[in-house]
């Protein structure tokens, strides 16, 4: 089972927090915008949590 891995950024930037998805082998899925707090990344990671089971592919190439 993946996992989420929070971040947060060494430079004096604004948008400080990130997330990383990763596979239960470690290997990066996806990584996330930049957030300007710790709880609007956790918000983040929460609503991939809630909206990241469908299974719809909108293929727009």
């Amino acid at each position: 089972m993946g996992y989420y891995v929070l971040k947060k950024s060494d430079t004096a930037l604004s948008q400080k927090y990130w997330f990383v998805l990763k596979a239960s082998n470690g290997e990066t899925i996806a990584t996330s915008e930049m957030y300007s707090s710790k709880q609007a990344a956790v918000n983040g990671i929460r609503s991939v949590q809630q909206n990241g089971t469908s299974t719809t592919l909108h293929d727009e190439t």
